[in-house]
């Protein structure tokens, strides 16, 4: 899996012009799937996100997670973040799940950074040409790929 980690002030998500989704103060995550990904994936990546220590202390010292800040979180699935653009100039998304696969672990990976941060979390609708907006606070983008643990 794949994520591409923004603090931000606000976030949302439209669909044809109906917002189904926002937050203010929190994280928007963007979330790749590839075939590869299983459970494990899932919870490593939920775990680090949800503590990872972004959010600035009463000293501005980003030493807080969103747990602790009692931020919110947007999930939203993007395929794109498998694009291997090594060859000419059209990117190919053949690492990218198909959504009989994609779909299950999405979902799978919300509930489990809901029961790891303790409170429901908004999302995107999977596979939806949608509209994401936000406010970078800091900025601050983290990017993580389960495949490199360590």
């Amino acid at each position: 899996m794949k994520a591409v980690i923004q603090r931000v002030t606000q976030a949302s998500v439209t669909i044809s012009g109906v917002k189904i989704s926002e937050i203010q103060s929190g994280l928007l995550l963007l979330i790749g799937i590839e075939d590869a990904d299983n459970q494990e994936d899932i919870q490593w990546l939920s775990s680090k996100i949800v503590n990872l220590r972004i959010f600035g202390d009463e000293n501005g010292v980003m030493n807080r997670s969103v747990k602790e800040c009692d931020g919110d979180i947007i999930i939203v699935s993007q395929f794109t973040l498998h694009a291997a653009t090594k060859k000419g100039n059209r990117p190919s998304y053949l690492k990218a799940s198909k959504p009989e696969i994609a779909i299950p672990l999405y979902q799978n990976f919300v509930h489990q950074v809901e029961k790891d941060l303790g409170k429901q979390v908004q999302t995107g609708e999977f596979g939806a040409d949608m509209k994401v907006a936000l406010l970078n606070d800091g900025p601050v983008t983290i990017v993580i790929d389960t495949k490199n643990k360590t």
